[in-house]
């Protein structure tokens, strides 16, 4: 799988791919974004996710667990 090629539509992501930026006193009472497993997998068992250099694994399992591994 090419990870280059892996398009999420995440509306929280900004074009450039970074989160917004919020302030320490909105980031307090704004809760986390929420986003479906599912459009993080679109139909697959795995997706690959970089992360600060370092690739990581996302798993669905059998039994409806996600197991993310480095």
């Amino acid at each position: 799988m090419n990870i280059a090629n892996l398009t999420v539509d995440l509306p929280s992501l900004r074009p450039n791919g970074h989160l917004p930026s919020v302030s320490c006193a909105t980031a307090a009472t704004d809760p986390a974004p929420q986003v479906h497993s599912a459009a993080l997998l679109q139909g697959r068992n795995v997706v690959h996710i970089e992360h600060n250099g370092a690739l990581y694994q996302l798993r669905s399992t059998r039994l409806g667990k996600l197991i993310l591994t480095k």
